[in-house]
C-alpha cells in the first residue's frame, strides 16, 4: 500500500494550485502537489505535507499550517496498487506560482476551470466534489477500483 499526501494550496483569489505531473501515477494529468509518506522514518501525514511543500513549492511551513480535509483509500488503483491519501489544505494564501519542478509544472486554476482540465477520473467524479463540499471540515471515503466497468465509491464519514 502506498501512503501519500495531497496538498491543496490557494492564492488570494481562491484559485487552486495544480501540477501537471511528469511521472506516474497520473502522468500528464493535473492534480494537487504532494507525495509519498516516508514510512521508514515514521513520518506523520502532517509532516509529509510540510516536507513535500518545501521540496516542491519552496514553502517553509510547519506541519500545523495544514488542515486535514480528507482521507481517501483506493483498492486496486490502475489495476495494481492500493493507496491511502491524506488531503490537506494549506491554511495561508500562496503568494506566487512555484517554478517548474522535476515532478511537473505548476499553475493556478479557478474552480470553474477544473471542468475543462485533464484530471484523473476518480478526482473529477468524487474527490473534487467532496473536497469542495467539505472544505474546512473533514471527510473520509473509499473507492474500490477493481470493478471493470465503474469505480465503486463510498463516503464513510463527513463533517462540515
Amino acid at each position: 500500500m502506498q501512503i501519500s499526501t495531497l496538498i491543496y494550496c490557494f492564492d488570494s483569489s481562491d484559485r487552486v494550485l495544480l501540477i501537471q505531473r511528469n511521472k506516474a501515477p497520473n502522468k500528464g494529468f493535473w492534480s494537487p502537489p504532494g507525495g509519498k509518506l516516508n514510512q521508514s522514518t515514521g513520518e506523520s501525514p502532517h509532516s509529509c505535507a510540510a516536507r513535500e511543500s518545501k521540496e516542491e513549492l519552496g514553502l517553509d511551513a510547519k506541519p500545523e499550517a495544514f488542515h486535514l480535509t480528507g482521507m481517501v483509500s483506493e483498492t486496486g488503483y490502475e489495476g495494481n496498487g492500493h493507496w491511502l491519501m491524506f488531503l490537506f489544505e494549506y491554511q495561508h494564501p500562496l503568494p506566487y506560482c512555484p517554478p517548474p519542478h522535476p515532478e511537473g509544472a505548476f499553475e493556478f486554476f479557478s474552480r470553474q476551470s477544473l471542468e475543462s482540465l485533464q484530471i484523473p477520473e476518480t478526482d473529477r467524479t468524487f474527490i473534487w466534489p467532496l473536497f469542495w463540499k467539505y472544505r474546512g471540515g473533514f471527510f473520509t471515503a473509499h473507492c474500490d477500483c477493481t470493478k471493470p466497468d465503474a469505480f465503486d465509491w463510498r463516503l464513510l464519514q463527513a463533517m462540515k
